[in-house]
């Protein structure tokens, strides 16, 4: 199965960030080690507000998140109530959703991959492809200097030849001062861009610094995005030995 996709730009990202040693002189490899580390960590618990936007409607759904790793994750939607125990599962390269309505526990078949997760801009298979970025591609600094008010450094990612990756190159820009993400655009194998991601908002949360809004626009939707906005984190606490579990994802 394909593990391409790079998971700094969906859900569970925003719970991921480990502590960061003082920066050094540090090759472009190196400074997007750092960053992809960031978005990484043993445990995690959030509550996020996520905001759906398409030419045709717009809807709000209050979602809570449990990860371990970047293995494994349970997302429940505790808003709408007529959504209210909706969840997913994600155990490695498995997902599960879970329907109260109707008492129900769908495995999403390989075909179903590519559909969108929870009516969002965000796939099923975003959720399920891990990637560290210092594995599968090649690094360079592309710019470096001040951009809106800010020092920063912008990389281009090229994939490598045998990398087991989706995008055809990233553009992602990072802040100096703290390795906080500014932008990703991401790029298909014919250099189309394809999605943009930023994130904003830059807030101590558990502890630690953290951007609390990240949005997804599509670049063939003008207009449309995925925006996801926390308002509660927490690092690095025990879960209990079942959460990551059939049963869990029915009872949590």
């Amino acid at each position: 199965m394909n593990n391409g996709k790079v998971s700094i730009i969906f859900l569970v990202f925003l719970l991921l960030f480990p502590a960061m040693p003082a920066l050094g002189q540090e090759s472009p490899k190196d400074i997007i080690d750092r960053v992809d580390r960031i978005m990484r960590g043993d445990s995690s618990y959030g509550v996020a507000e996520m905001v759906i936007s398409t030419k045709r409607w717009k809807r709000s759904k209050t979602i809570e998140i449990w990860s371990e790793g970047t293995e494994k994750a349970l997302i429940r939607l505790l808003k709408p109530r007529k959504e209210e125990g909706v969840a997913t599962l994600k155990i490695e390269n498995d997902i599960w959703n879970y329907l109260p309505k109707i008492s129900r526990t769908v495995r999403i078949p390989s075909s179903m991959m590519m559909a969108s997760w929870m009516g969002s801009h965000f796939t099923n298979d975003d959720l399920v492809k891990e990637s560290r970025l210092v594995d599968d591609y090649t690094i360079e600094i592309a710019f470096e200097g001040e951009r809106e008010g800010a020092e920063v450094w912008e990389f281009r990612l090229t994939p490598d030849p045998d990398a087991p990756v989706v995008w055809g190159g990233i553009n992602f820009v990072v802040r100096k001062k703290d390795l906080m993400p500014v932008k990703a655009d991401y790029y298909d194998e014919d250099g189309t861009l394809k999605r943009v991601v930023t994130y904003s908002e830059y807030r101590n949360m558990g502890g630690r610094l953290v951007p609390a809004v990240m949005q997804l626009v599509p670049a063939d939707k003008p207009g449309e995005f995925t925006k996801i906005t926390y308002s509660e984190l927490a690092f690095n606490m025990k879960h209990p030995s079942d959460t990551f579990s059939l049963a869990s994802l029915r009872n949590k």
